[in-house]
């Protein structure tokens, strides 16, 4: 049988190199976005091409009655159990908090924590029936740390690292495990308003001297997810020493 994984905000980034690397004749992802269905279709058949079932959905996860009647909707429809659920989708402001409106800051909480909650909440119930799962959920540095100007994303990830350790203990006894993995800086669209004296700023201040590449993360990601049972609870640093 092949291993289903739910994969969100798969079609850029790190999601799209995660779906990439999870592609095999042995997997059946489930990949979701929230506007692009072109590029995630993109990416499915590039899946498909490597032996992967692949289903696409497209619409906020922001939203609970997307997840829960949209997006879960279609899981229960095809009849699909997700193993592993990688909550990926999130979404960036950088800018000074007192300029930040209170629309726009629930607009990142919503992208970067609810949507966690939400995906998670109804993932659990098919992993309970399967007696075993895995979360991953991706965080940020900035969640451990802070950044300035970004004190709602910072914020944000710091949530899921608090809620991934708090669900980890909740579920470690049904055999379900939760981890985070806390990225540092890649190199994606997300850090590509930086310009180029600001990209070089920030890669002094990483002890590797660099940006991760996606792929890189994304290998990460399929480690974490092949661990063994007794990894949980965990907000694994992957941010080149910083």
């Amino acid at each position: 049988m092949k291993q289903t994984i739910l994969i969100t905000g798969a079609s850029r980034g790190i999601g799209k190199e995660i779906a990439l690397r999870f592609a095999s004749e042995s997997t059946h992802l489930i990949l979701t976005c929230e506007k692009n269905t072109e590029l995630l279709q993109s990416v499915a058949r590039s899946c498909i091409e490597k032996g992967a079932a692949c289903d696409c959905f497209t619409g906020s996860l922001s939203d609970y009655p997307t997840v829960s009647d949209g997006l879960f909707g279609m899981i229960r429809e095809k009849k699909l159990i997700p193993d592993i659920v990688i909550n990926n989708a999130g979404i960036s402001y950088v800018g000074l908090l007192q300029l930040m409106t209170p629309q726009e800051w629930h607009t990142v909480i919503d992208a970067n924590l609810s949507s966690v909650f939400y995906c998670c909440r109804e993932a659990i119930p098919f992993m309970l029936q399967a007696g075993q799962g895995k979360i991953i959920n991706i965080s940020s540095v900035w969640g451990v740390h802070g950044a300035s100007c970004e004190a709602a994303y910072s914020a944000s990830k710091g949530g899921v690292n608090a809620f991934t350790k708090a669900l980890a203990k909740e579920l470690a006894p049904s055999n379900i495990q939760v981890n985070a993995i806390a990225f540092g800086v890649i190199d994606t669209e997300m850090n590509h308003h930086l310009d180029d004296q600001e990209r070089s700023q920030l890669a002094d201040e990483i002890p590797a001297g660099r940006f991760a590449a996606p792929e890189e993360a994304a290998d990460f990601v399929v480690r974490i997810a092949l661990a063994g049972p007794y990894l949980t609870g965990q907000v694994i640093g992957f941010d080149g020493g910083f």
